[in-house]
């Protein structure tokens, strides 16, 4: 009888230890998952000592923050503003276009990755037709606020942003947002070689949004791409006519 007892006393320690160590475990895990979302969600925005380089409305100042973040990542060709939104980040280009997936603009890994022009399109974005990436942060970091403009007042009360380079910046005009798949291949096709005709008609007759502001293929076009879930092949792609700005007298 005592060997009985004995014996049902320590399997009960033993399962309470196990139990304990069960515990421990998922309250460490839980601890971590959260620290791990906390750090992925700051990652979409930048910090104050990146900010330092965002350039002003002042063309030679502008000139300077960027040679001064180019000189940190050569890859880096200029700063991407969207007015009243949190798309607000200097624009990447990598050999590739996974290399700045998880990649911030630092070249540190990151799994908010940055922003960045397809690897197919000329660096100056002279071409007709610029298709820049982003995640989509649940947060609005990165490109997550692309996805707000599928919402109609939304997307009328956000119609502007401003490309800074660093011999020249544009306004953009944003005219289209569309809900598409990640193959299709008219959004997804872009190099020098590649007019805009075909692309126009297309979102015309099939964005989810769409504002007439005259644009016609002889513009320079630029997209911006968004995931809308990791696990499909959905996305959201904003659209904007490139408007180079006039140097004032005196800038």
């Amino acid at each position: 009888m005592e060997i009985a007892v004995r014996m049902a006393r320590i399997g009960s320690s033993i399962l309470s230890l196990i139990a304990l160590m069960m515990i421990t475990v998922m309250t460490a895990y839980g601890g971590y998952s959260l620290w791990d979302s906390y750090m992925v969600n700051q990652g979409g925005f930048l910090s104050n000592d990146l900010l330092k380089y965002k350039p002003n409305g002042d063309p030679e100042a502008a000139r300077l923050s960027l040679e001064e973040l180019m000189a940190i990542n050569e890859d880096v060709l200029g700063w991407l503003t969207i007015e009243d939104t949190h798309i607000d980040y200097p624009v990447v280009q990598g050999e590739t276009d996974m290399e700045y997936i998880n990649k911030d603009v630092m070249g540190d890994f990151a799994l908010a990755g940055s922003i960045f022009l397809s690897c197919l399109n000329t660096s100056d974005f002279t071409d007709r037709y610029n298709l820049v990436y982003g995640h989509h942060m649940d947060n609005g970091g990165m490109f997550g606020d692309v996805l707000e403009f599928v919402d109609s007042q939304y997307f009328e009360s956000h119609q502007t942003g401003v490309l800074f380079l660093t011999d020249r910046s544009f306004d953009i005009q944003l005219f289209a947002c569309i809900e598409a798949d990640g193959y299709d291949k008219l959004i997804y096709r872009v190099g020098p070689e590649y007019g805009t005709e075909e692309l126009l008609d297309y979102l015309k007759a099939s964005s989810t949004q769409y504002r007439d502001i005259g644009v016609t293929p002889e513009d320079q076009i630029i997209a911006f791409s968004t995931c809308v879930d990791a696990a499909t092949n959905g996305r959201v792609v904003l659209y904007g006519r490139l408007e180079e700005k006039e140097i004032q007298e005196g800038q």
